[in-house]
Formats: structure tokens, sequence, C-alpha cells
């Protein structure tokens, strides 16, 4: 917008940089839904009424799955575990307490015995235990073939990587939360480019807004360039990504703070809304 003024409180010094980053929230409403994760959360949303007590969420690195977890631990008022750290728990004070989110349980390593007990111990008392993985029981090197053969029986709910609707809401979510101003040309341009990967999209944020900082610069499709060549991504344009975001943007010189044509919602919304 012409003769906008300047993000307030941002420090004149360009060689003092400050993390004025909000931490990533896993609340409902910062979850967005769209084609590759629509599913997984509707099983969410049909808690309590599972037709078995465990559940497995399932899908790549920086998707979404511990999000996804900590939604359904707020609404079932689960405990939080993490797998990596499941060898020095008490198992029995962890299937005693209620229902509960494991965390990373793919990286279980020699906590297999735990892990086992605790599966059975919540079967027996009938409380609800959700795992998420990057990967599917047969890939995490079980040797138990009661515990596999459980795990292989529970439901899951499949995560997949982030479409290019899902990349560009949070692209647009994280920049509002910068009260950061950029074109929605460029936003289109970084999520063709990053990796599919919602902390990536992060990660890319940090940095941009870092690297225009540094520049005492508004956000430009020249500095994006920039960054993602630093990061190595590479901001070179191909002749398909330059008829894909003349199709998308054809006639935009719109600027966020805003709301651009999305595809996806917001977890307990029909729309996209005010981000």
């Amino acid at each position: 917008m012409a003769g906008e003024k300047p993000r307030q409180a941002r420090p004149a010094n360009p060689q003092l940089t400050l993390n004025l980053a909000p931490d990533p929230g896993y609340e409902r409403e910062n979850f967005f839904v769209s084609g590759s994760n629509e599913q997984a959360y509707a099983m969410i949303e049909l808690w309590p009424c599972w037709p078995e007590r465990t559940l497995l969420i399932l899908g790549p690195s920086g998707a979404g799955k511990s999000h996804l977890g900590a939604i359904w631990a707020s609404l079932a008022k689960a405990g939080i575990q993490s797998a990596v750290s499941l060898a020095a728990a008490d198992i029995e004070a962890l299937a005693a307490a209620g229902p509960l989110l494991l965390d990373d349980a793919d990286a279980i390593g020699q906590s297999e015995a735990q892990l086992f007990h605790l599966v059975n111990l919540m079967r027996e008392r009938g409380t609800a235990l959700v795992l998420t993985a990057k990967t599917p029981p047969d890939a995490w090197g079980l040797r138990t073939a009661d515990l596999l053969s459980r795990l292989r029986l529970a439901p899951t709910a499949a995560i997949g990587p982030p479409d290019d609707a899902l990349m560009r809401a949070v692209l647009v979510k994280l920049l509002i939360d910068r009260q950061l101003v950029v074109d929605t040309g460029v936003v289109g341009y970084i999520a063709l480019r990053i990796e599919r990967s919602l902390d990536a999209a992060r990660t890319f944020i940090d940095a941009l807004d870092r690297e225009a900082l540094a520049r005492q610069s508004r956000i430009s499709r020249a500095i994006a360039g920039d960054v993602l060549l630093t990061m190595g991504h590479g901001g070179e344009q191909d002749p398909l990504h330059d008829e894909r975001e003349c199709s998308e943007n054809s006639g935009d010189g719109d600027r966020l703070p805003m709301t651009p044509p999305l595809t996806v919602r917001r977890s307990g919304s029909s729309g996209l809304g005010g981000l």
C-alpha cells in the first residue's frame, strides 16, 4: 500500500537483531485444514466417538502431526509424553493418569518393553492412546510380535505433505503474526520453492524477517530470492513456476496482511477467516 508507514518497534541498528518471533502455538485455531490433512483432522473431530481407543497419526516430518495430536490432547484432557524419554517414565503412573498422547513413537529405540507395557495397560483400562510417527509400526524395528500386531490393527489417521494451498496459508499466518507487509505474489513465489514442511515455513519466515531487518527494508521478491539461495532452495524461476504464478496472481498488487483466495480453512471454521 503506497505511503505505508514502516513497522514500529524494530531496532534502528542493522547490527542489532532481536528474536521477535512469536511462539508457534499448537492451539486448535492455528491448525489449517486442507486436502493433505482433512481426513486426519476429521478423525480427531470424531473424539470421543472412536471405534477403537488407540489411534496412529502418521505423516512426514513437519506435516503437523504433533499439532494435531496436541489438539486431541486438549479435547481429551490427555497427557503428552515423548517416546524418546519413555524409558525414564513411570509407565504405571502414565497409564493410570488417563488418555495419553505418545509423540514420535517411531523413535522408541530401546524402550520397546516400556511401550508394550504401556499399550497393554491402556488397553486393559480402556483408555485412549494416540501415537504420532513418521512411519508405520512395521518400520520402527519392533521385535515384540504381539506389540507389532496390536499397533498394526490400530486405526490410522494419515497426513500428507502440505499442499500448495496449505503452504500459502501457513506462510500468510506466519507473516501476519510478525506484522510483516508482503505482496501476495511473493507468498506464492516462496510457497513454490521451500521444502513442503510446516517447520521449513517457520524457519524460512524467521530468516526472511531477519534479513529484511538487517537491510532495514520492506520484504520484496528479491530479498525472498536471496534468502532462498542462502538456504539452498534456489531463487531462480523456471518457466512452469512463471506460468503458475502469473495465473494465480495476475493483476494482484495486494499486500499482506490480508486473506488471499485459498482453499483451506482454519479448524473449527468454514473459511480461512482473518487468519
